[in-house]
């Protein structure tokens, strides 16, 4: 399923330049495994998923997914 996941993490977001990391497009909400909701992370994809999000206070917040524990994404976006 890696590959199948991949796909849907390009389809939602773009590259950032100069980096290996990709930022959700404007109007693009992500959700993984029906859990928090995502509207303006930056996703790194390598051995691992990790989901960087600007804290409240000011914190960096990173999440991290193995490949084998995402059983769902969500995306979700305004009707064109």
């Amino acid at each position: 399923m890696k590959e199948t996941w991949e796909k849907i993490f390009e389809y939602a977001s773009m590259p950032v330049h100069g980096t290996l990391s990709r930022k959700l497009r404007k109007g693009v909400t992500l959700q993984i495994n029906e859990g928090k909701m995502y509207d303006s992370a930056v996703i790194f994809l390598g051995e691992f998923v990790r989901i960087s999000e600007d804290g409240a206070d000011g914190t960096n917040i990173n999440t991290y997914y193995d490949w084998a524990s995402i059983d769902t994404i969500r995306t979700y976006s305004p009707k064109e």
